[in-house]
């Protein structure tokens, strides 16, 4: 049998090493020094799941208060212009985009190698749980992750089937706008115990229901943002009609602030327990 030289052993061990070393997740996907969002819901989950030193930039939305749950926070931290050219030169390890109107500039980045992670919004609380928990993980940080999971569920848990059997709402918003029975929304008001007014309208896609088909086939509440009480242009208008107040008056609408429904992420916690607040309060 043939001696094998301890030199050639010694060399053998050190290219295991290096290959296990150059295949280790930790080589794969270091945790980012500099990262860039830029998308609003983005920008959220940065901020709550991200070391404050890891934020290079955030979107200029996440400073607006009508839409951002973080405005406050945010007022400190460095925003960018959004576009592919600045980003380029950032120094950015990670940028943090969105999936829907941003693909060329998302394109752009990752065909100069930068290291591009696009976000879906959620359309369940199992898209949202998955996204949290790969975010965290990305930017080292996947106990933050747990705990907003945590935050959420518990939530969820207090506020399961708290709406009193066969009570039917209808999520409106302006000009109309009635949204996908197939969304985060959606779960959350069928968790909660309501049925889903848009699916007797045959609007389980959504689309817009007209005041006629309201006043015709009302629900027994409405959900709707907290600016629907203002009337500033057409789009609004329709939602202080007084034919609309007849069949579902101000006391069986439900109102929360649009800014928590705009995103998935750490507002949605605050989402549950604002929407249970305006059940207990309203609905029986």
């Amino acid at each position: 049998m043939p001696q094998l030289c301890p030199r050639r052993i010694s060399r053998g061990i050190w290219l295991a090493a290096a290959i296990w070393i150059a295949t280790a997740p930790e080589a794969v996907a270091q945790v980012p020094e500099r990262v860039v969002s830029l998308n609003l819901c983005a920008d959220q989950l940065l901020l709550a799941l991200a070391d404050r030193s890891q934020i290079a930039s955030l979107s200029p939305l996440v400073r607006d208060p009508e839409i951002s749950l973080f405005a406050q926070a945010a007022s400190r931290l460095p925003t960018n212009d959004g576009k592919g050219e600045s980003i380029l030169f950032s120094g950015a390890d990670l940028v943090l985009t969105g999936n829907f109107g941003q693909q060329a500039r998302t394109a752009l980045l990752t065909r100069q190698g930068l290291d591009v992670l696009s976000l879906a919004p959620w359309s369940s609380f199992a898209e949202g749980r998955e996204q949290i928990r790969m975010v965290a993980a990305r930017l080292g940080h996947p106990e933050r992750g747990e705990a907003l999971i945590k935050d959420m569920d518990a939530a969820l848990a207090r506020t399961k089937d708290i709406v009193p059997n066969g009570r039917s709402i209808l999520v409106y918003y302006r000009r109309g706008w009635v949204p996908a029975s197939d969304s985060l929304v959606g779960e959350l008001l069928r968790h909660m115990g309501f049925t889903l007014h848009q699916e007797a309208l045959g609007l389980d896609r959504g689309g817009v229901a007209r005041l006629e088909t309201l006043v015709e086939t009302p629900p027994d509440y409405l959900l709707m943002d907290e600016d629907a009480s203002r009337t500033v242009d057409n789009g609004s208008a329709l939602l202080s009609h007084p034919a609309l107040a007849q069949v579902v008056p101000p006391s069986r609408r439900l109102v929360i602030p649009g800014r928590l429904t705009i995103c998935g992420g750490p507002s949605t916690p605050i989402l549950i327990d604002a929407l249970a607040a305006e059940i207990r309060a309203k609905v029986r």
